[in-house]
């Protein structure tokens, strides 16, 4: 399907905008988190995934792909939908859906709008053990210097070789917290990441 688009920013609100990319508008639905991200940005680019209903197809775009990865656990979850997953993470940060799913703590769940004890229940189950520990993330994500090309292919072969996307983030988190990343190379990264997995 398509991985992003890239494009001029034509139309934007909090809650979709219009990316024209040579000449064609396509309507993206984002979060209040990528909305933030991309709101002061003449062009951008949004990691996407394309939601196939009777009734219409429905693009969704993410400023990172973490926000994409976790968009697409949440849709994972039995009675999780699309507009269900990005009201939550329009809602909570990632540290904070980390902290809830870690710690089990189904109220601060139930909080978001749409999210009832059954379904806050299904996803602290179903999402345990597959995000980062917040407590393992820099500010509650990753470092500014981690949003780069070698990070992100890094996290890629990692993913290639088998290797979760919550455990590839874990291992560069520890990579960064002891090291710069500044002048590494992707494949001296992806040694450093498999020897603290």
């Amino acid at each position: 399907m398509i991985g992003f688009v890239e494009g001029t920013i034509e139309y934007l609100t909090p809650a979709k905008t219009f990316i024209n990319v040579n000449g064609v508008g396509y309507e993206v639905h984002i979060s209040l988190f990528t909305y933030e991200a991309i709101k002061e940005q003449e062009t951008t680019r949004l990691f996407t995934h394309i939601q196939v209903r009777e009734d219409a197809w429905v693009m969704y775009g993410f400023s990172d792909s973490r926000e994409k990865e976790v968009f697409l656990q949440l849709v994972s979850v039995s009675g999780v939908g699309a507009a269900t997953a990005r009201v939550i993470i329009s809602s909570l940060s990632y540290a904070e859906l980390s902290r809830i799913v870690a710690n089990g703590d189904n109220k601060s769940l139930e909080r978001v709008k749409g999210i009832g004890a059954k379904t806050a229940q299904r996803i602290i189950l179903e999402l345990r053990g597959k995000l980062v520990p917040a407590d393992e993330l820099a500010d509650g994500k990753f470092n500014k210097a981690s949003h780069n090309t070698i990070v992100e292919d890094a996290l890629n072969a990692l993913a290639g070789l088998g290797i979760s996307k919550a455990n590839a983030e874990q291992a560069i988190v520890k990579i960064e917290q002891q090291q710069s990343l500044e002048g590494l190379k992707v494949e001296e990264l992806i040694k450093l990441a498999l020897k603290n997995l």
